[in-house]
């Protein structure tokens, strides 16, 4: 059905008396379910009209975009697969209940009309709208507030991961394929060998055979390097030219020239490395030191007072948490609550436990709330200058093999110097960007605290970077008891969270499509359906003047 030309299809309002689902489950749903809430909210969540620009003026009728909605909404809170979504809405009676109550003999659908629906979301100037509509529902009802928790979550790809070999004869066959007939037949010229890259798979060798392994790796690069040669300087087409990219990138990084000029596996792993010609966004990622996952990272910034999500972000799986936070707390920013304070770090002692949590919850002050990962310098700064209270857990400073830790040091940014346990003191010499190191050299010679200190001939070195004041005095904050009152009471929030929203494997923990952007815009539907079934239990009703209030709690 994609690219079908397709006029704006109209949701029945009147089901038959006697044929509707609406008698049928009326008192078999219960009204707090997101059945219940759908039933009797469908129209207005998600009118017809709210999805024209998707359509032209001409055409066949399209199924009504207000039940394609509803089926994509459930599709994604129960994890089904387009088939299976259209197959529900078929004999599931709740399904067609959700949809306005619909008829039980109402006629399905093919599931190449998903397909289609997220296509034209995805090409239209809106392509989140429906996790918008929601979201602006929980914000007319009053329970979206000024706290944010944040946090992040391993979505695993659609894609097996390919070794090095797989990877470069990939992507000469993805070259060779968008090319031309006459530019694909002037490539095939300099190919050497007795390939013609057309099936998938790894290629043919007999890899019990360590010189065979080689001689592949050789030929390999040197048939992907023939066919750059060729390109090179021309102006391509831009298929052409992301396929030309990505070979180059994939030989780069995990190839590297011997003095015979030879080519073999490098014995390092790229930064950023790409592990899939299949989706080049993918990468290696790890949640710990122990546990690593390919893929991307879905985040998502939490209202911890009504458990509603307020946004959410997709990055690649080695990208670092805090680096989305910024755009996760984007409302935070549009409103100011107060001038950023200049706070001393030496004056955090003077704040009582009780002023913590006041700070937090009185007035319309903004707080976020975030783990080790969103602790970062940068972070601490951009929320202070924006006058958001941070409780973001900055991680302590580590001493390798227990000795002494940065925070044993006395850094005085004032005068730009620091002084070490011993009671010796260091300048801080900084480079250009900023960042700065005291080093001690020959004062950590005769020391008697060396042992406890560095192991180093050159003497201790300490790092002083430009966020150090940032970071010292959140350090200091996460001191008080009421701070780490609050901070418990209130981040594991946002982990049940995002078990509701991985609670599924399909289309949830796993990725359903591929590429970041489909990826992003799968995750925001699937937090649009999770804050429905949220809202659902909260009783959320419509008013007159399309005013939404929550009737529990």
């Amino acid at each position: 059905m994609r690219g079908w030309v397709v006029t704006l299809g109209l949701a029945p309002r009147q089901p038959d008396l006697f044929g509707s689902t609406a008698g049928f489950c009326e008192a078999r749903v219960g009204p707090e379910s997101i059945y219940g809430l759908l039933h009797r909210e469908c129209h207005r969540l998600f009118p017809d009209e709210m999805f024209a620009d998707l359509f032209t003026d001409v055409g066949r009728r399209s199924v009504p975009p207000m039940i394609v909605a509803v089926v994509m909404v459930l599709q994604r809170l129960e994890g089904c697969s387009d088939r299976e979504a259209v197959d529900r809405f078929c004999f599931d009676a709740r399904w067609k209940y959700a949809a306005g109550g619909l008829d039980f003999d109402y006629p399905g659908f093919v599931h190449t009309v998903l397909v289609d629906m997220r296509a034209r979301l995805a090409r239209s100037q809106a392509p989140g709208r429906i996790f918008d509509v929601v979201l602006r529902v929980a914000r007319e009802a009053g329970l979206v507030g000024r706290r944010r928790v944040l946090d992040s979550t391993p979505i695993y790809d659609a894609v097996a991961t390919m070794d090095t070999l797989t990877l470069v004869r990939s992507a000469i066959r993805g070259l060779l394929r968008v090319a031309d007939a006459d530019l694909q037949a002037e490539l095939r010229v300099v190919l050497s060998r007795d390939d013609d890259y057309a099936a998938a798979g790894k290629p043919a060798c007999d890899f019990d055979d360590a010189e065979a392994r080689v001689a592949l790796v050789d030929a390999l690069a040197h048939d992907g390097l023939a066919l750059l040669a060729v390109l090179e300087g021309r102006d391509l087409a831009e298929a052409v030219t992301q396929a030309a990219g990505l070979l180059a990138t994939v030989l780069g990084q995990d190839l590297e020239e011997t003095a015979d000029g030879s080519f073999v596996i490098a014995r390092r792993v790229a930064k950023d490395r790409v592990i899939s010609t299949v989706d080049p966004q993918t990468r290696h990622g790890h949640k710990t030191l122990a546990r690593g996952f390919d893929g991307y990272k879905g985040h998502v910034a939490v209202d911890p007072d009504s458990e509603v999500i307020t946004a959410t972000e997709v990055s690649a799986g080695n990208a670092g948490d805090a680096g989305t936070a910024e755009q996760l707390i984007g409302d935070l920013f549009d409103k100011p609550t107060c001038d950023p304070v200049e706070q001393d770090p030496a004056e955090e002692d003077t704040v009582r436990a009780g002023e913590v949590g006041e700070a937090v919850t009185g007035g319309d002050q903004a707080c976020v709330y975030g783990d080790n990962a969103y602790g970062t310098g940068e972070l601490q700064d951009r929320l202070e200058r924006a006058g958001i209270e941070s409780r973001c857990k900055t991680q302590a400073p580590v001493g390798a093999g227990g000795r002494f830790t940065k925070d044993r040091f006395d850094v005085d940014l004032d005068a730009d110097t620091v002084t070490c346990p011993a009671g010796r003191t260091a300048p801080v010499r900084r480079g250009r960007d900023g960042v700065g190191a005291a080093h001690f050299g020959p004062a950590c010679a005769d020391c008697p605290l060396r042992e406890q200190c560095t192991t180093s001939a050159a003497g201790r070195t300490v790092q002083v970077g430009i966020y150090e004041r940032q970071l010292a005095a959140a350090r200091a904050r996460q001191q008080h008891p009421g701070w780490v009152q609050d901070y418990r009471a209130t981040r594991p929030k946002v982990e049940r969270k995002i078990a509701h929203l991985m609670r599924r494997r399909h289309g949830g923990r796993r990725a359903r499509v591929r590429g970041q952007v489909k990826i992003a815009a799968d995750f925001a539907l699937l937090a649009a359906a999770v804050n429905l079934a949220r809202l659902s239990v909260l009783g959320m009703a419509s008013r007159p003047g399309r005013k939404w209030a929550a009737t529990i709690g």
